[in-house]
């Protein structure tokens, strides 16, 4: 690690990711010792609470675990580990999934770009992104998403609905976390949406998303259909304030 080099501090929201966690916790520890990892999990009934536990024991400086009562979501599961990561003064705090879809070793470009800006994003849509192991049906719905969102909110932001970001601790600070009720692709595109409304200057880092080995998917019709309104509750509501989209 350089003499200088910011620690970051990685959240990762489990639901029955058991399967998954001990090669992703050994993927994002082979950074580098500038990495620590903050689990929040949400009660799995597969025991994946327990194996963070473990995984933290055997990496006490290193790995942090949160454990929530039951399953609520994923956006206040970041909203959990976001809110520890600022109250510990994370000057870096990332977001990735816990399934693998999201490679670690991407970790170091996107912190990288978070340096020189306020937030990175992971994009699967910027020039060089890609996903793999999706079937058409999946793809287009995900690339259909992003492209609705970016019309209704007037982001020149290709991947709004992706959820490996690295943010700088002032740029995540100035959000109002509590306020913010959306789950899955929602978060996603809120807290971006917010934070470039806001004013943060925000880079697309290309990434190839892969679709997870192992587990079920957590995406279902109602998270599809609550980031649909909310892309037009979020126009709405910068019509009666101070932020206005282009």
């Amino acid at each position: 690690m350089a003499e200088h080099a910011a620690p970051v501090t990685v959240v990762v929201p489990t639901y029955n990711e058991r399967p998954n966690l001990t090669t992703l916790v050994e993927r994002v520890l082979a950074l580098g010792p500038r990495y620590r990892l903050l689990v929040v999990d949400d009660g799995s009934p597969d025991g994946t609470g327990d194996l963070a536990d473990a995984l933290a024991a055997a990496h006490p400086d290193h790995i942090a675990v949160i454990h929530r009562a039951r399953k609520e979501g994923i956006g206040p599961a970041y909203r959990a580990g976001f809110q520890r990561a600022l109250a510990e003064g994370a000057p870096l705090i990332a977001q990735m999934d816990a399934d693998l879809s999201h490679d670690p070793v991407d970790l170091p470009r996107l912190v990288a770009a978070a340096e020189a800006a306020d937030l990175a994003i992971g994009s699967r849509y910027a020039p060089g992104g890609a996903t793999v192991g999706w079937s058409l049906w999946r793809r287009w719905l995900s690339a259909a998403g992003c492209r609705y969102a970016r019309m209704v909110l007037g982001l020149d932001i290709a991947d709004l609905t992706g959820g490996f970001k690295v943010w700088r601790r002032e740029t995540l600070a100035a959000l109002d976390l509590d306020s913010i009720a959306a789950d899955g692709y929602g978060f996603q595109i809120e807290t971006t949406t917010r934070a470039v409304w806001d004013g943060a200057h925000a880079v697309e880092v290309p990434i190839c998303f892969h679709e997870r080995v192992a587990g079920a998917s957590k995406l279902s019709r109602r998270i599809v259909v609550e980031a649909a309104l909310l892309v037009w509750r979020l126009r709405v509501s910068a019509a009666r304030t101070r932020h206005r989209p282009n």
